[in-house]
């Protein structure tokens, strides 16, 4: 199989420029490799991009960003032959860091020309896909904030973060699952596909990427003493053990609350309906991972023989 890459760059992700970026695949891919960079210009379009990425040229697209160009990607990819691929620039890196991807671009690169691949699930909810988790409640409310910030990366998200949670109160819900119906005041609900938010941070961390299930955090109303005993056990990866927070396992759920408002589909904000339904894709999407997210004899089977053909067309 020929491989054919191409790189979606954003260049508002992170502290890296475009041209830093640009110059890092060309430096690192070796010259045998054919690829296409894309810049991603505007925010708010992505027609070319998208009809690009299916045109039928391509075996593989890599995402050079944060996770919203992450989500933004590999929503096109979700039932199709074609590759996933990421080099980490943004501040949370959520998807990256689970399927064992270095947070070193240039290393980042190198899994690219492994080849290791996995098919992994893809989370819905009404509709939309997500990759490793979303949610409502205060990440939610915190994802909107950041979101609107002139400053970007992880220092701005957590003074933000310690500026709210104090400030936030915990809101009514309704989850229904199997033959389940249960009322719940939480802090926030998070239906993570994947363990973490993003930076290590585990709020699920019994979740699989490949079990077919989610995994449902629930933080429940805490007074402000237990705000660093949640925290440690999130860091952790024990927040499954935390008494503070409730744990669920399904394929299916739907969350209902008293009115429209925030969600966050990776970490990026969105506004949605007062009911939410969340399915699972069991094995939806083919991503390029870290030799680390495989076992020994799956990394020898993944391995793929790819020729790889010489040339560059770089676009913007």
């Amino acid at each position: 199989m020929n491989r054919k890459i191409l790189f979606v760059v954003n260049p508002n992700a992170g502290r890296k420029k475009a041209g830093d970026i640009v110059n890092l695949i060309r430096r690192e891919l070796p010259g045998d490799n054919y690829y296409q960079i894309c810049i991603w210009e505007n925010k708010n379009e992505f027609k070319n991009i998208t009809e690009l990425i299916l045109s039928g040229k391509f075996s593989d697209v890599v995402a050079v960003g944060g996770d919203g160009t992450v989500n933004r990607v590999a929503r096109e990819l979700v039932h199709t032959s074609i590759h996933l691929g990421i080099v980490p620039v943004g501040s949370g890196n959520g998807l990256a860091r689970s399927i064992g991807i270095n947070m070193d671009p240039r290393l980042a690169l190198r899994s690219i020309t492994c080849g290791l691949t996995v098919r992994i699930d893809v989370g819905l909810v009404n509709g939309q896909a997500f990759f490793c988790t979303s949610g409502v409640g205060f990440d939610a409310h915190i994802g909107k904030l950041f979101a609107s910030s002139v400053k970007r990366g992880f220092k701005s998200y957590a003074k933000i973060t310690a500026r709210e949670i104090f400030r936030y109160r915990a809101k009514h819900y309704t989850l229904k699952f199997g033959q389940k119906q249960l009322e719940r005041k939480a802090f926030l609900i998070t239906v993570g596909n994947a363990g973490q938010y993003g930076n290590d941070f585990y709020i699920a961390p019994e979740a699989v990427l490949t079990d077919g299930r989610f995994h449902v955090a629930l933080i429940k109303p805490f007074n402000p003493f237990s705000v660093f005993t949640i925290l440690w056990k999130v860091l952790r990866r024990k927040a499954h053990q935390s008494r503070n927070i409730e744990t669920f396992v399904t394929d299916k759920l739907i969350i209902e609350r008293s009115s429209p408002g925030a969600i966050h589909f990776d970490g990026e904000p969105g506004e949605e309906p007062e009911n939410l339904e969340f399915r699972i894709i069991p094995h939806g999407i083919e991503v390029i991972c870290g030799k680390s997210f495989l076992g020994p004899a799956a990394r020898q089977k993944a391995k793929h023989e790819f020729s790889l053909s010489a040339t560059e067309n770089l676009f913007a």
